[in-house]
This record gives C-alpha cells, sequence and structure tokens, in this order.
C-alpha cells in the first residue's frame, strides 16, 4: 500500500519537535454558545464601600436616581469565611449590589465589576471559558443562589449568578452602560471573546471620538458601543494616560435632566468631579458618592 505524502500542518508539527520547539496551538472551532441573560434589571454594579459609609452611600444613590433599596442584611456571599452587608438598591436607572465588608474582603472580591444573572450558572461558566475567558473564582454557593467570577482579556472581572428562587424586578427606565478601558493591545481579544459569549452586537466603533469624552479635550480616541441583553457597553481603547478619575468610573446612568441630576446628588452628600460637558450626542459628568463609588452620569442630546 503507497505511503502518503505527510500533511504541511503534519510536517509543521515534525520540524517543530525536531528544532525543539512547542508545537503551535491550534484553535478549537465551536458553536456559540446560547444567551444565558435574563434581562438589563437583573443586572449590577457591585459597590463595595466602608462600613460607616454604607448607609450614606445607599441614601445618596437613592436621592439621585429614585427607587428604593432592599432591607440591609449581613451575610457570608464569598466561598471563604468573611462577613458583610447586603443590600440591592434598585432605580429605574440601573441596580447596585452594595457590600459593606465587616471582615477583609477576600480577593479577588471587590475587583470583579458587576454581577450578571444567568439562566444556567454552569453552562454560562463553561462557555465563557470557550470563548476566553478565565474562571478565577470557581462556582459556589451564596445564601440564595450560585456564582462564579469570570476574567475577560483585558483584565475585565465579572461575576455571574443564578438564583435558588427566579427574582422579578422590573425594567428600567433608562438602560445603564458598563464602561470599559482597554488597551488597544488586549481590545482585539476582548471584542472577540465578550460579543460571541454576550451575543453583543457592535453599533459604533469610532476610531475618531472627542477626546473630551476621557478628559482629553483637543485629542480624540476609539471608542467602540455595543448592545447586548446584559444592557449597553462602552468601550475606550486607552494609552494610559488618563487625567483623573477617568477609567474609575465602572457604570454609566443615562437620565433625563442631567443638571436636575447632578443638583440631587449634590444635595445628598455627591461630589461633582468632573462638571457637566458636552460630548458627541451625550451630555455627562462624572460624580463621587459618599464611600468613593465613582460613577459616569449623562443625559442624551440631538
Amino acid at each position: 500500500m503507497p505511503l502518503r505524502a505527510p500533511s504541511l500542518l503534519t510536517r509543521s508539527l515534525t520540524i517543530c519537535l525536531v528544532m525543539g520547539f512547542s508545537a503551535p496551538a491550534v484553535a478549537a472551532k465551536h458553536a456559540p454558545a446560547p444567551d444565558f441573560a435574563v434581562g438589563t434589571q437583573y443586572d449590577t454594579t457591585h459597590v463595595y464601600v466602608q462600613p460607616a459609609d454604607v448607609d450614606a452611600f445607599a441614601a445618596s444613590f437613592v436621592a439621585t436616581f429614585g427607587g428604593a433599596s432592599t432591607k440591609q442584611a449581613v451575610a457570608q456571599v464569598t466561598p471563604t469565611p468573611s462577613s458583610t452587608s447586603t443590600q440591592l438598591i434598585q432605580t429605574p436607572a440601573g441596580t447596585v449590589s452594595l457590600f459593606g465588608f465587616r471582615t477583609g474582603t477576600p480577593w479577588p472580591f471587590g475587583t470583579e465589576r458587576t454581577g450578571w444573572l444567568v439562566t444556567d450558572l454552569d453552562k454560562a461558566a463553561a462557555a465563557a471559558r470557550a470563548d476566553g475567558a478565565e474562571i478565577i473564582v470557581t462556582p459556589f454557593n451564596d445564601p440564595i443562589g450560585r456564582d462564579v467570577v469570570i476574567r475577560w482579556p483585558g483584565g475585565i472581572n465579572m461575576q455571574l449568578y443564578s438564583h435558588f428562587t427566579v427574582p422579578n424586578y422590573a425594567k428600567f427606565e433608562t438602560l445603564p452602560e458598563n464602561r470599559f478601558y482597554i488597551s488597544a493591545d488586549a481590545v482585539g481579544p476582548f471584542l472577540t471573546a465578550f460579543t460571541r459569549w454576550a451575543h453583543a452586537r457592535i453599533v459604533d466603533d469610532n476610531a475618531r471620538a472627542p477626546g473630551i469624552e476621557i478628559g482629553r479635550a483637543g485629542e480624540t480616541y476609539r471608542r467602540i458601543r455595543l448592545t447586548s441583553k446584559y444592557s449597553r457597553h462602552l468601550v475606550v481603547v486607552t494609552d494610559g494616560h488618563l487625567p483623573y478619575p477617568f477609567g474609575h468610573e465602572m457604570t454609566g446612568y443615562e437620565v433625563k435632566d442631567l443638571d436636575a441630576t447632578l443638583n440631587r446628588a449634590s444635595g445628598s452628600g455627591a461630589k461633582v468631579l468632573v462638571p457637566a460637558f458636552a460630548g458627541e450626542h451625550r451630555r455627562s459628568a462624572i460624580v463621587e458618592f459618599p464611600g468613593g463609588y465613582i460613577a459616569e452620569i449623562h443625559q442624551p442630546v440631538g
């Protein structure tokens, strides 16, 4: 029986082994996973403050955006021993999971920016890993459900969760915006991995967005806007030359009247770090709430 000539891949692997090099990894191809999102109203920004600042933060956040907070509880919400106050602050513009740890905060908790409800925790985590994310905290139980913490290319950490009892929350009046600051080196891998897993769609990719939006008036930067069932997402492609406080804000909140919102924020103990300015199709400001949480607030224009 005649021998077949070795394939190009076989020859390449043989050369690599003979020369002492590692064989190149061959990326596995797989069909897109299902969309595990439940709805934007079930996705929260994680806010960590000192116990002494919990009540002041909650009061200021509700005074600024409206809504209400659930009753504060004290629980262990990490897989290793810890104790924190925990409450859910639900507003028409977005929801916050508020933590005031009374013990040290076990690493890497506090580095995750959001908690997103998914239909199947194990399958969602496996799909994220297959699409390029790391699982940095394997699944664990909390008092009301199960959780996992993942990291996307570019160092974006987020928590996925499921509840033992399915929640039922009202939809938002305006959609919050997840704000990701990512280097030019990592933005390609991030977009490939995240858009596939989240079933996200790029709605705008502007290589010359006005730099005033990141505190660099007179310059431009690359800004990418996406949308998914997890909400809106804004990617800032950054060189790391960012004036404070840009890059610290994890979430942008859309409001109908920016000036009135800023007045309510200032009157309830928050600080306006960046006064209102005009960007592309919006007016924005950056605010620091009691306890140190920094947020972008914007009003669409035009």
